[in-house]
């Protein structure tokens, strides 16, 4: 059993190797082909530098190209390692020696539940350290980037604002803080003051934020401005690109997720509805990777070689159909008239409440 072990794993594994480098390189390819322009933008800019700029750029987005292929990735080494077999009659040796096409797949499963643990490593801890980065535009030099700064929550109920934002100097021009507090009783928030300064510097070691010329003016006092010298906020240069874009959710870990719900709970924060689908999502994505992989398995495990590509062609529109459900759910899980946890967790759910028994059914009706 051990050789046929190593056998089906090691068909599995060159199946994984030549499905990354095939998927993850055609994404690269495509999106190359479409912003090549934007890299080139700066005429400053030398060959070496564009191409270090490129490099640098699809090498840290590999991350999330990783996570959005892995349960395809899986899918055609599992279709590249049966299809070997198939071709070579192999299946049928094994199934004329006693050993159950079962038993066969089961390396197969093991492997994707490591590969799923990869996948959850590298959402929880690559992509969230790597997030300002990902972020970046392909027009973008790395570490001179500038933003503008509209209204951003932090941890306080505070809103910042800022005409720009250096990246490279950690450097906040000309901002305006808008501080407030909240009504219990009323569960709204009320503005207390205001902020300028010239400039506002982010200083790692206090966790907070110089103020260069800052003055607060708290609201309907007389006494005027007031001279202020540091904020203190949980908003840090790495968080200011992230929060940013409006995809800056899907590269949080599921401790900042659960961070940002706290803070929506309390209502500093809005989009309560896209963090709850989030948090969900999470944890049913490598599910629904498993899912799709167990769902193809049986039909990819037949003995005849001229049913090979007809197997393939069901196995791919059954994941295709998951997949699918999976996108519709996570449209109406962030469209949900509710704000309940619960709710948007069916939606997360509903794909692998239906095809979940599908698998099942199907491995339990295999012919082996």
């Amino acid at each position: 059993m051990k050789i046929l072990d190593k056998y089906v794993v090691k068909n599995f594994l060159i199946g994984y190797v030549i499905a990354f480098c095939v998927l993850i390189g055609l994404r690269i390819i495509i999106d190359l082909f479409v912003n090549l322009d934007e890299f080139t933008e700066h005429a400053d800019l030398s060959a070496m530098a564009v191409m270090k700029n490129i490099l640098l750029f699809y090498g840290v987005n590999i991350t999330l190209y990783f996570r959005e292929f892995a349960g395809m990735i899986t899918v055609v080494a599992a279709s590249f390692s049966f299809g070997k077999m198939v071709r070579s009659n192999e299946l049928v040796a094994v199934m004329a020696s006693g050993v159950s096409l079962k038993r066969v797949i089961a390396p197969i499963v093991l492997l994707a539940l490591l590969l799923t643990g990869v996948l959850v490593i590298d959402q929880e801890f690559i992509i969230p350290p790597l997030a300002d980065k990902l972020v970046r535009s392909h027009d973008d030099i790395p570490g001179q980037e500038s933003y503008d700064v509209w209204f951003i929550n932090d941890g306080n109920g505070s809103l910042i604002c800022s005409q720009r934002f250096d990246v490279e100097t950690s450097t906040l021009h000309r901002p305006t803080i808008i501080t407030r507090r909240k009504i219990a009783n009323l569960g709204i928030w009320e503005v207390t003051g205001r902020i300028d300064a010239e400039r506002a510097v982010y200083n790692g070691e206090t966790g907070g934020w110089d103020l260069i010329n800052g003055r607060f003016i708290e609201k309907g006092s007389s006494k005027g401005a007031q001279p202020i010298a540091f904020y203190a906020s949980d908003i840090t240069p790495k968080s200011i690109p992230i929060r940013l874009k409006a995809e800056h959710k899907t590269l949080l870990s599921w401790r900042q997720l659960a961070a940002l719900v706290t803070q929506a709970e309390q209502g500093k924060i809005k989009d309560s509805l896209q963090l709850y689908s989030q948090k969900h999502f999470r944890v049913t994505e490598p599910i629904i990777n498993l899912v799709m992989l167990m769902v193809c398995l049986p039909i990819l495990v037949c003995r005849d070689p001229k049913s090979m590509k007809s197997a393939v062609t069901i196995s791919f529109a059954m994941v295709g159909a998951c997949f699918v459900t999976t996108f519709i759910c996570k449209m109406l899980a962030a469209e949900a008239g509710g704000s309940s946890f619960y709710q948007i967790g069916f939606y997360a759910w509903l794909p692998i409440f239906i095809f979940l028994p599908i698998a099942f059914i199907e491995l339990d009706s295999m012919k082996t």
